[in-house]
């Protein structure tokens, strides 16, 4: 009880010192306790039945997402984060995926405070300031995970982040980094890039010209490639980073170009959830609307479903 009340007296000293104190009660509590898990709701089995029911075509992201996630959080005491890389062309789900996965991680979904997305564009718009950015960056992590080691950081379009801003995280990515004052370990990092999306593609058609079946499809398959296609990428995020030539990417998670049957699962998908009735006349037009490469055998569609909610209402 002594040390309790010890403790207790140091955050009233703390809480009593206002905006002067670098960190507030709840903040100072979550350094103190390992229990501290803010609005952290984990429902692996709840993700698992979502990715199954509405994840059209991905066999893998379901497997690697689900098994990496189930995990990690079964392990009280992590010696890193959880750190995810999603590759693949536009429209295959990277970003449904991400959005899904802290919904079932967190009270409050994509509105929680502890999880926090970065974009390119919106963060990191100007090459020359890339020294305050990752001056910016690191405090802003660090800060947060003071808060809530349980915090998620999702970093959209990394085909698009000027080369070198993202090493700067590094120090909360590894086992044997010591951050002063901030529990990371618990902590997933979420990277989304388009980039080795045409080494996907490219890896994939030619399976199916081998006549293998897209489900037969393994990690190993793609893994090396995307990861060489990404580092040896000047204009990718992740050009030469330490990030990939350490290994700190516990998982890089491949999204598979969709066929037209997937297309459709898509267009029925949209339909239901706008309310409309399912009708075959629909499906079909939405789906023979799509651009598919190869031009002439139409194999794989070139946006994914990215535009299928548009061309449903301008169908139905």
């Amino acid at each position: 009880m002594r040390g309790g009340s010890v403790l207790l007296r140091l955050l009233l000293l703390l809480g009593a010192a206002g905006s002067a104190a670098p960190w507030d009660l709840r903040a100072l509590r979550c350094s103190f306790s390992a229990a501290c898990e803010c609005d952290f709701r984990p429902d692996v089995r709840g993700l698992e039945c979502d990715l199954a029911l509405n994840l059209v075509g991905q066999h893998l992201v379901r497997q690697l997402v689900v098994k990496g996630v189930r995990e990690f959080l079964q392990n009280h005491d992590p010696v890193k984060p959880l750190v995810m890389s999603f590759h693949g062309w536009t429209g295959t789900g990277k970003t449904y995926v991400s959005s899904m996965l802290v919904r079932y991680l967190f009270r409050d979904g994509v509105r929680s405070p502890y999880v926090h997305q970065f974009s390119p564009i919106v963060h990191f718009p100007h090459a020359e300031q890339i020294e305050q950015y990752k001056e910016n960056l690191k405090s802003w992590i660090q800060g947060n995970l003071t808060n809530c080691g349980r915090s998620v950081f999702l970093f959209d379009e990394m085909d698009k982040m000027h080369p070198g801003l993202i090493d700067v995280i590094i120090p909360f990515l590894g086992p044997s980094w010591v951050v002063y004052g901030t529990n990371y370990r618990k902590a997933i990092f979420i990277f989304i890039s388009n980039g080795g999306g045409e080494q996907i593609n490219r890896m994939v058609l030619d399976l199916w010209y081998a006549r293998k079946d897209r489900e037969e499809i393994s990690l190993q398959d793609l893994e090396s490639a995307v990861s060489e296609a990404v580092f040896e990428n000047p204009n990718n995020g992740f050009w030469k980073s330490g990030i990939i030539e350490e290994h700190l990417i516990d998982l890089l998670v491949p999204f598979l170009p969709l066929k037209q049957h997937h297309v459709k699962q898509c267009v029925v998908n949209e339909l239901t959830q706008q309310g409309l009735t399912v009708q075959q006349d629909i499906i079909q037009a939405v789906a023979d609307s799509i651009p598919y490469f190869p031009e002439e055998e139409r194999v794989f569609s070139s946006t994914g479903c990215k535009t299928v909610s548009s061309r449903v209402t301008f169908f139905s």
